[in-house]
């Protein structure tokens, strides 16, 4: 008895709701169905953008830390150019100093990430070395031959080339 006095006062709501309002201004089923969709549509392509757009901040918030320091990186490698100068001097007692000092520079270097590049005997990379002068020597045509001045990397990223002499290969 309650559920068909309960359907008599729907259907009669929905017959005043029907008279009040006129024909032309109330969408189809159809419309409001395509209109959820296209709204559903866009939110789901919203919240796929949003996430995108966590995880590459958050990308560039690591990378950013990570090579914070990539900067004060580069000065201290010329500190080390100067000490590898030094270490090449004839006093013996100066020259052990430097070594230890160098030691100690490198384990600090490589303690945050730095490490040198290896060049002398491998092929020439544009991306790793630069390439100061090109000398006939017995080594193939491309293969690093002397390094003038060592390059280094940062957690996989070169932050300073190799610059180096590059073998054209013999001549004759």
């Amino acid at each position: 008895m309650a559920h068909e006095r309960r359907e008599e006062y729907l259907e009669s709501v929905q017959e005043k709701n029907e008279e009040s309002l006129p024909e032309e201004g109330i969408p189809s089923f159809e419309e409001l169905q395509r209109e959820y969709q296209n709204l559903n549509d866009r939110f789901l392509r919203l919240a796929a953008d949003f996430d995108n757009f966590r995880k590459r901040t958050e990308r560039d918030l690591e990378a950013q830390a990570r090579f914070a320091m990539e900067k004060f990186a580069v000065e201290l490698l010329e500190v080390i150019d100067n000490f590898e100068r030094a270490e090449k001097a004839e006093d013996p007692g100066t020259r052990e100093g430097l070594v230890q000092i160098h030691k100690l520079f490198r384990t600090v270097l490589e303690r945050h990430g730095i490490r040198p590049i290896e060049s002398v005997g491998k092929p020439f990379d544009p991306a790793r070395h630069e390439a100061v002068v090109a000398l006939p020597s017995e080594n193939d045509e491309g293969t690093v031959i002397e390094e003038f001045c060592q390059g280094y990397c940062m957690h996989d990223r070169v932050i300073r080339c190799a610059k180096v002499a590059v073998s054209k290969g013999k001549e004759g």
